[in-house]
């Protein structure tokens, strides 16, 4: 990552060429991206629309990525490193207002310091979630008050690391008698891997892959 700053002069500038300036439906990324010979997504399955917040912390002099880590009791995805987020309710004007409403549910985060400055590829998971990414910039000074039943915590990673190569792994688990790959990035101990790790290569193929 010779050559970033990773500070917010120089976010704001790749970000306002290379994210998408609105919310797409069509599929960009997915939990099969790495294993072509190996789906495990079912196509006909009715699709469920969610809506995530990738929240970029203006820390100077570089910035971060604020995270949740599920808590172990919850029947989907218990225990797993993940962005704030959510289904798209009926209530929901749309992706944005879905993303603000579960940041603030989950997290406490408040509206006024969260500014989305455009979206990612729509991500398409293994239980058929259709997920939006809002990419949104979050002044410093908030105070979080995470849902107890739902976050077990919210932390921090500095967007270097995150935006490295050197730790955009390639980790495997045997799934139906096969090896079946995924993204994982391991932060102290943290790990972050699966849909939420896809994610973020996003965020770092539109922004800071040559």
């Amino acid at each position: 990552m010779n050559g970033f700053r990773f500070d917010e002069a120089e976010f704001r500038a790749r970000a306002a060429t290379r994210l998408l300036k609105s919310a797409t439906e069509a599929v960009g990324r997915s939990d099969d991206d790495l294993n072509p010979d190996l789906r495990a997504i079912d196509h006909s399955a009715p699709i469920r629309a969610a809506a995530v917040l990738v929240p970029i912390v203006l820390h100077e002099p570089e910035l971060t990525v604020l995270l949740t880590q599920r808590t172990d009791h919850l029947k989907s995805h218990a225990g797993q490193v993940a962005f704030p987020g959510g289904k798209i309710d009926h209530g929901d004007a749309d992706a944005l207002a879905a993303a603000l409403r579960e940041t603030r549910e989950e997290t406490g985060l408040d509206q006024t310091y969260i500014e989305p400055i455009g979206f990612l590829d729509a991500y398409l998971t293994r239980t058929s979630f259709r997920i939006v990414p809002v990419v949104a910039l979050v002044r410093p000074g908030f105070v979080l008050a995470p849902h107890e039943d739902e976050v077990a915590a919210v932390f921090e990673v500095p967007l270097r690391f995150l935006m490295s190569g050197e730790n955009h792994l390639r980790h495997s688990r045997e799934w139906q008698g096969r090896e079946r790959y995924f993204y994982a990035m391991p932060y102290g101990d943290r790990y972050i891997w699966g849909a939420t790790a896809g994610m973020i290569m996003n965020l770092y193929d539109r922004l800071y892959h040559s």
